[in-house]
């Protein structure tokens, strides 16, 4: 499942899929970048599929993210695929404000 990320005006939108097999390598990437960065904000509207695993990762990132006085943001409420994947985790999503 091909992944790409583009970083559009301090923006990263995601397209493709959040899965198993790409979740662990998107999880360091935004590891990575909050660790240099104090404001990271994903767009997950061009997201096709996402799994338990992909839910796994963004989640945590947002409590990590939290515990570290970080702020990080998943845009895309909007999208039905992963509002109904997140579930209970909804919280983790944000209406669009762009």
């Amino acid at each position: 499942m091909a992944l790409k990320i583009t970083n559009n005006q301090g923006i990263f939108e995601i397209k493709g899929s959040i899965v198993r097999e790409n979740a662990s390598s998107l999880k360091r990437h935004f590891e990575q970048l909050l660790h240099t960065s104090d404001k990271v904000i994903l767009c997950v509207d061009k997201v096709k599929k996402i799994d338990v695993t992909g839910v796994n990762v963004l989640t945590t990132l947002f409590k990590n993210a939290m515990k570290n006085n970080k702020v990080f943001f998943v845009i895309g409420k909007e999208n039905e695929k992963v509002r109904k994947a997140f579930g209970d985790c909804s919280y983790v999503l944000r209406n669009d404000f762009v």
